[in-house]
Parts: structure tokens; C-alpha cells; sequence
């Protein structure tokens, strides 16, 4: 048979008196302690590690979501210069208010209101075809683009608003 080997960890001991053997159990105890993780500590370190997973996955939801808001604000800018060129551009300027549904959920509104006008006389001008005065009004033009978050009416009303004004001019 041959001889058992010992583990260099486990203290060997001989009971020589009472006293030596408790000094002995109390070795035994802190080596057994020392070796390993108890079920307290194991359960502590997995409390700790689930609550930082759900605080990075709150993050990681909460960057997403602001990362949707910012690409809704992007198409309403994009749908409000739309409206506002053709308001500018599509037709005379006639005051009033127009609104409508854009779909995908965004709906706009057009305001075009006289700031006021005057009568100037053209410059450099020649000819018999030269008017002798030119009706000058200038128009504010306010643009809106509004939007809910969610797909239901309930979740809050964003908006983007473009103004401008524009000078119209027709020959009396």
C-alpha cells in the first residue's frame, strides 16, 4: 500500500493536549473558509451583477428611444422645408391657413399673413412697358410639422416650427 499524500493546504496535526487540538480545529476553520466562496457571497455577487446588466439595459433602451426621437425631429424638419418651399414658391402669396395630413403620422400646418406692403417705383426701368408702380408686400409664412411618439393619439404631441418671411411684388 503505498502512502497517502497530503494536501499542502490541509494543516496536519497532533494532538498532543486539549488545548492543541482547539488550536488545530481553529486552523482547520480558517483554511476551510479561506478555500472557497460561501452561498452568502455567491448570491451577493450575482445581486450585484444582475442590477448592473439592468442598469445597462435601461441605458441601452433610453439611447435607443432618444435615438428614434431624434430621427422622427429630422423627418418633420425635413417634411416643414418641404411645405415652406412650396408655400414660397408654389403659388402667389395668398393669406390664410392651410393644415392637413402628411401620413406616417405627421400632420401640417401652413400660416401665411401680410406684414404689410407699400407701392415703390421700378429703378432702371425704361420703356413704354415700364410700370409706374409696383405693389411690394411682405408676408410672414409660419410652418408647422407636428408628430405623436407613440402610435396611439395618447403619447405627447412634438412639433417643429419653421418662419420666414417673403417680399411679393405685382405691377398695378
Amino acid at each position: 500500500m503505498k502512502p497517502s499524500k497530503r494536501l499542502a493546504s490541509a494543516p496536519s496535526c497532533r494532538v498532543l493536549s486539549a488545548t492543541s487540538a482547539t488550536r488545530c480545529r481553529q486552523r482547520r476553520r480558517s483554511t476551510d473558509a479561506a478555500s472557497g466562496f460561501t452561498l452568502l457571497e455567491v448570491m451577493i455577487a450575482f445581486l450585484i451583477s444582475g442590477l448592473a446588466l439592468g442598469v445597462l439595459f435601461q441605458s441601452g433602451m433610453n439611447s435607443l428611444q432618444s435615438i428614434q426621437t431624434a430621427a422622427r425631429y429630422e423627418e418633420a424638419l425635413a417634411r416643414a422645408r418641404s411645405r415652406l418651399a412650396t408655400a414660397v414658391h408654389g403659388a402667389p402669396m395668398s393669406p390664410g391657413e392651410l393644415e392637413g395630413d402628411d401620413g406616417g403620422g405627421y400632420h401640417w400646418r401652413v400660416r401665411i399673413a401680410p406684414e404689410s406692403s407699400t407701392a415703390v417705383r421700378p429703378y432702371g426701368m425704361r420703356g413704354a412697358g415700364r410700370p409706374t408702380w409696383v405693389a411690394v408686400g411682405l408676408y410672414s409664412i409660419s410652418v408647422w410639422v407636428s408628430w405623436s411618439d407613440h402610435a396611439s393619439k395618447a403619447g405627447p404631441r412634438r412639433e417643429v416650427r419653421l418662419d420666414t418671411q417673403h417680399i411679393e411684388s405685382t405691377a398695378k
